[in-house]
């Protein structure tokens, strides 16, 4: 690999703390490469929860509207990205939190931003078919630049 090669890095991140890795191979890309490093959080959209109650329950639950929950959740994502953003040296202007269906938001992101190379962690599974998780499969499978997985260590006794 040319050091040249990849200018802008996108890092896929979901905050576990089994993804330490990923984030470290990114940033080690990142020196190598002397790229700009941006990174993503998406949080999967929250459909309507009426939409998805069942039919056969009649009772009352109290749920939180979608809104308020949505709301919370990219309050926390915010912290969190901040918190990720100073430990890894990346500005502001480069943590994105999005919502969205993750795979395409990921995509989309590379795409608008003119990604060379999408940096995410997959889970390693057993069985040729499950080589890659979901969500870094489609990626895979659309995406319009690189895409490097990392397999994560699901047995990581820190984890």
């Amino acid at each position: 690999m040319e050091t040249g090669d990849y200018r802008h890095l996108l890092l896929a991140v979901d905050f576990e703390k089994q993804s330490d890795a990923v984030v470290q191979r990114a940033q080690r890309l990142r020196q190598v490469c002397g790229a700009r490093l941006t990174l993503l959080h998406v949080i999967e959209h929250i459909p309507p929860t009426m939409e998805y109650m069942s039919l056969g329950y009649s009772g009352e639950i109290t749920l939180p509207e979608t809104q308020d929950l949505e709301q919370e959740l990219l309050e926390v994502a915010k912290r969190q990205m901040d918190c990720l953003g100073e430990q890894v040296g990346v500005g502001a202007d480069d943590r994105l939190i999005r919502i969205g269906s993750t795979a395409h938001v990921i995509d989309e992101a590379a795409t608008e931003l003119g990604a060379d190379l999408i940096v995410i962690g997959s889970h390693g599974h057993s069985g040729l078919l499950q080589l890659f998780g979901s969500t870094a499969r489609a990626v895979l499978r659309h995406s319009g630049c690189d895409v490097l997985c990392v397999k994560i260590d699901d047995a990581d006794p820190d984890a």
